[in-house]
């Protein structure tokens, strides 16, 4: 594969983060994030554990990931400068420096095509704090669907403290069909043996779990669509 047209695949919706950005006594805002977990897992899978690297320089600030180009034989590095966070500076630092380097390759880039995320107050648990407003609440994403140029078209929140739909985004004629739920059972039924037991032990390191019988259903139905394109080795 030339790695110059690599391109990446899009974020699956449980590996997007929801943060609060504002709040006030009408509501808050959010943002979506990629954690860089989320990265070292997409460059594994995308291009093999070998053949990417990341280093670091000026006391961690700058990220250099490099992903190595089979065709012509070569490294090829993207860097980036990252931010500390409030906690662990140092490692913060590193963390966000390597994120954003990777969103130069590509890598969770569709974050930026997200619509305002607004959540109401009569959405979310609202509490003073020291004279502000704060929400120890947690959002998470239900559905993230993408339109053909790689850009955010549909975005379903819930509030996992309610487990109320909070935030819709996208006009359901222009979606495509939501794909079938799929249960362990009928992916051990429906998949073809010799792919299951070629892909396991990459789908195990894929989602970090060490049974599949633990993965959720976002995770399951990827695995299921992912396996059933995936053609068995001869």
């Amino acid at each position: 594969v030339r790695r110059a047209k690599m391109k990446f695949r899009k974020l699956r919706a449980d590996e997007i983060d929801c943060r609060v950005s504002t709040i006030n006594s009408n509501g808050l805002s959010l943002l979506l994030y990629k954690d860089a977990r989320c990265d070292m897992n997409i460059l594994d899978e995308e291009v093999g554990a070998m053949n990417w690297q990341r280093s670091h320089s000026r006391d961690n600030a700058n990220c250099t990931v490099s992903i190595y180009d089979s065709e012509n034989k070569q490294w090829v590095s993207k860097e980036d400068t990252g931010t500390e966070s409030y906690t662990e500076k140092e490692k913060g630092l590193a963390s966000d420096s390597f994120k954003r380097a990777c969103f130069n390759w590509g890598i969770g880039r569709e974050l930026y095509t997200a619509p305002f995320i607004w959540i109401s107050a009569n959405n979310c648990n609202l509490q003073d704090k020291n004279g502000k407003k704060t929400c120890y609440d947690r959002f998470k994403i239900k559905r993230i669907e993408y339109d053909e140029k790689g850009c955010i078209s549909q975005l379903v929140i819930i509030n996992q403290s309610t487990n109320k739909e909070v935030f819709s985004f996208g006009t359901a004629a222009k979606l495509a069909p939501k794909t079938k739920d799929y249960t362990y059972e009928e992916c051990m039924i429906l998949i073809d043996k010799k792919k299951l037991e070629e892909f396991i032990p990459n789908f195990q390191k894929m989602y970090n779990v060490d049974d599949l019988h633990k993965l959720n259903q976002s995770q399951l139905n990827d695995f299921f669509n992912r396996l059933c394109k995936q053609p068995a080795r001869s």
